[in-house]
């Protein structure tokens, strides 16, 4: 049974913190807070987007963005019963899912892995956890660095979920799920106005699942009330809060052996599932404030402070299978408590000098992290952290227990960001617009070494960057746009909060793109983009492909590609969504390691883990008439390596999904049968290293009933 919520003792802080910070008078762009939903000049109406301010933090049209930018809807979210990012993300072209070691959402973006670069609302969402979809309008997946507006990191793109607010009207829908191997979902979206200047939104959901994976489940449950008030005329307040709980088995999946996924089972466990479990809860208090000044002046502030608690253990594949038909069996558990505090302010003023529009964005964002970790190796008798031998055909392993060995992290580390960004969207003429962008970043880490039984390496570091982008597009009519872009990012040694005597000294990463793209309305409501780009990073970190838990150069990666994506309505009873990607995404520049001990030869031509030369995707739903509607969805992933050493790769696969709808008479209830996988093939979508590979599901059906009310 899903855990009853309960309050964190941390989330005191929390509170103390929003008292300080939450009410500051700052903001940026005047929301209506009498707006409804998917409203008929919304930013999106069925599968297609029009307008996004991830890019920009301004509510811009999409053909004004010099960049690609994918945007999921709630609409296709619930056309496709999707649950987690892994769903949200198969169907956006350029991306790729990283198996993220059975325990927290990862991407690949443009052959760019990354755990930190989630944002929810514009605010960093950096915890190592897994999120769902249940308070969702949209996600927005922006390709490219992001440094100019996100900070560190996004050297490939961010995703930034969009959360639902409060609407001055009625809201009231349930949904009933009920899936193959015992999945059993609700979820329940509410709101109401109470008189003209309050409003509320409350979501919930709770889930349980087993798996066709041995002793695999999950469970998971979330809240989110929010209130709106409306303090006068030219002024809104928002201020909501989340409890998510989420605890699953962590599934590592199967070894490889002779370069090639292991032939086994698709439900075999290789490890031991009853002592693989990973556990987070989630408490977010945040608030909006709203504010026009008049004359085109406006004014937001946004404050997010989230206590996160994380939990992992794992006895999983820790080498391929030999000759003999055994293999290694590896075991670890890790503890990590973590508390972000951000504030963002921002001023958007809309003006004009002689002929020329200017809309300025000027912002400051403050934040504060503190992450306390603790690891333990493994015992396997009198083995430490890995036992071998264990015959494949029966990979089962116990570790006797779990304690602190040798190098096993303990460490608390804090960091502080300063950040002041700058931006001016300049309409030239009817058709000619420049985008142009700078922030500056002073980001601090400090990083407190806990372990007793080797010497301490307590360790400091502060990187000091700009971001700068600019951006040209051309709208000759009304149906076409084209444009050029340049953007940046950097990424730090600390990152994910973590330094390390071998990366404590690696200059930051730097990563640059050169886009060409376009947008075309081919019908009113259905629009096909394209990008053409060239994304080089520099001074490279990857994960050591020997296991030895480091990082190591790779010296410069180069990622050239096109992304192709066509979102909207093809007639009246026809909605499309998919899109193709080639992506070229290799090791352009050997390290020559030198006397450099944090060196590692990666020879030039490596091509980097989980980027497909080839991928492509494309969601249909018809309306048939009488109450039915008809979806069919095919994905294809061409072939990829499991990871940057090149010796094991992942076969290419196309799945085929399937729904079926009836809506009832009243308008207000539907049934759907989603079907995922309908030729039952066996496939291998994602993986954490040569020997942690994931088994895609078999054909699996999910029914579920929704009603309005």
């Amino acid at each position: 049974m899903v855990r009853a919520f309960r309050l964190q003792p941390s989330l005191v802080a929390v509170l103390a913190a929003f008292h300080t910070f939450a009410f500051a008078e700052t903001t940026l762009r005047t929301v209506d807070v009498h707006a409804q939903p998917e409203r008929a000049d919304g930013p999106v109406q069925g599968y297609r987007a029009s307008r996004s301010s991830t890019f920009t933090k301004t509510d811009t049209p999409l053909k004004e963005v010099p960049a690609s930018i994918s945007v999921v809807p709630a609409t296709l979210m619930k056309d496709q019963a999707m649950r987690g990012m892994d769903d949200v993300l198969r169907y956006v072209p350029g991306v790729s899912v990283h198996q993220g070691e059975g325990n927290r959402d990862q991407v690949v973006l443009r052959g760019n892995s990354t755990t930190a670069d989630f944002f929810v609302d514009g605010v960093r969402d950096d915890a190592q956890i897994f999120r769902d979809l249940y308070n969702l309008e949209r996600v927005e997946v922006l390709k490219g660095p992001g440094g100019m507006l996100f900070g560190r990191g996004g050297a490939g793109g961010v995703v930034n979920r969009v959360t639902k607010k409060p609407v001055f009207g009625h809201v009231g829908e349930a949904s009933l799920t009920a899936g193959s191997f015992g999945q059993l979902r609700g979820t329940v979206d509410l709101g109401e106005k109470v008189g003209d200047r309050l409003a509320w939104r409350l979501n919930a959901m709770a889930e349980h699942a087993d798996s066709f994976r041995h002793g695999v489940d999950l469970r998971r449950a979330a809240i989110n009330p929010v209130v709106t008030w409306a303090a006068g005329p030219a002024t809104a307040v928002t201020v909501g809060f989340e409890h998510a709980e989420d605890s699953r088995t962590a599934d590592r999946g199967i070894p490889s052996r002779d370069g090639r996924p292991f032939d086994t089972g698709r439900g075999t466990f290789f490890g031991n599932a009853d002592q693989s479990r990973a556990r987070s809860s989630v408490d977010s208090l945040y608030s909006i404030v709203d504010h026009e000044l008049g004359s085109g002046l406006a004014l937001r502030n946004t404050f997010r402070a989230t206590v996160y608690d994380k939990f992992y253990q794992n006895v999983f594949p820790g080498s391929a299978v030999n000759a003999a038909g055994t293999l290694a069996i590896n075991a670890y558990n890790n503890a990590n408590d973590r508390t972000n505090i951000f504030n963002q302010t921002d001023l958007t003023a809309k003006l004009r000098t002689g002929s020329i529009e200017h809309t300025l964005l000027t912002g400051l964002e403050l934040g504060h992290q503190d992450s306390r970790n603790q690891r333990r190796s493994g015992l396997f008798g009198s083995a430490v952290g890995s036992v071998t031998g264990i015959p494949a055909d029966d990979p089962v392993a116990v570790a006797t227990g779990f304690d602190f060995r040798g190098t096993d992290a303990n460490n608390r580390v804090k960091s502080d960001i300063l950040g002041l960004y700058a931006q001016d969207q300049i309409a030239l003429t009817d058709n000619w617009k420049v985008l142009a962008g700078l922030r500056y970043d002073v980001f601090k880490v400090d990083f407190d070494d806990r372990r007793t039984t080797v010497t301490p390496a307590d360790l400091e570091r502060t990187d000091r960057e700009f971001s700068p982008r600019l951006g040209l597009i051309w709208t000759p009519d009304a149906r076409s746009t084209y444009y050029v872009s340049y953007s940046y990012s950097f990424l730090p040694a600390g990152e994910q909060l973590s330094l390390a005597t071998g990366t404590a000294d690696l200059t930051p990463e730097k990563s640059t793109n050169y886009e060409i793209g376009a947008r075309w309305d081919l019908l009113p409501a259905l629009t096909l983009s394209a990008a053409v780009f060239r994304l080089d990073k520099d001074d490279v970190r990857a994960k050591d492909p020997a296991g030895s838990g480091l990082f190591i150069k790779t010296g410069k990666q180069r990622t050239e590609g096109v992304e192709i994506g066509l979102q909207g309505q093809v007639t009246p009873r026809w909605q499309v969504y998919g899109g193709y990607a080639h992506l070229d995404a290799k090791v352009v520049k050997d390290l020559n390691t030198g006397t450099d001990p944090n060196g590692a030869a990666i020879p030039a031509g490596r091509r980097i883990a989980l980027v497909p030369r080839n991928m492509a995707s494309l969601w249909n739903r018809y309306e048939i008439g009488g109450g039915w509607a008809a979806a069919l969805g095919l994905i294809h992933q061409g072939e990829s390596f499991a990871s940057i050493s090149n010796a094991v790769k992942l076969p290419a696969y196309t799945r085929a999904d399937a729904a079926v709808y009836y809506t009832f008479a009243d308008g207000r209830t539907r049934v759907a049968l989603n079907v995922e996988n309908l030729t039952d093939r066996k496939y291998y979508p994602t993986a954490d290293g040569d020997n942690n590979i994931s088994v895609g599901a078999p054909r699996m059906a999910r029914v579920t009933l929704t009603t309005r009310f």
